[in-house]
């Protein structure tokens, strides 16, 4: 595939994922945020790749808000969404919104569904695809 063939302004990636009790390094179950840059990286990735075929690199982060806490328990989304594409960069606006939370407060495994989902982290960031055969 050629650079660029694919490349879309408004193409979005969408990943879910349940955070496990192993991501939680702090007090109270809670994440660090660099668990939701992973996510962000990985649904980059595949824009990447729907765009042009290949993987890409990340290049840089522009903005970073950590809104709200990501505890142990939750069910994570991921998105990505491509907001201009350049010749070779790729600039993305990233949301990661919790679907679902654990509730102990009634009972060990219990979790329940949050509508609306609750923003935790949004970004803006640049991805850059290598120019064909590396020159």
């Amino acid at each position: 595939m050629s650079l660029a063939t694919g490349a879309q302004v408004g193409l979005s990636v969408t990943h879910r994922r349940y955070v496990p009790a192993s991501h939680a390094h702090y007090g109270g179950n809670l994440v660090d945020g660099a668990y939701v840059l992973a996510l962000f990286g990985d649904v980059a990735t595949e824009a990447a790749i729907r765009m042009d075929g290949d993987e890409s690199l990340f290049a840089s982060y522009s903005d970073v808000q950590f809104r709200a806490p990501v505890m142990a328990g939750d069910v994570i989304e991921a998105t990505a969404t491509v907001t201009r594409v350049g010749r070779r960069s790729r600039d993305l606006s990233f949301e990661a919104r919790v679907v679902c939370r654990a509730d102990p407060a009634r009972g060990p495994s219990a979790a329940a569904v949050l509508d609306p989902a609750l923003t935790v982290v949004t970004a803006a960031g640049t991805i850059v695809v290598p120019v064909p055969g590396g020159a």
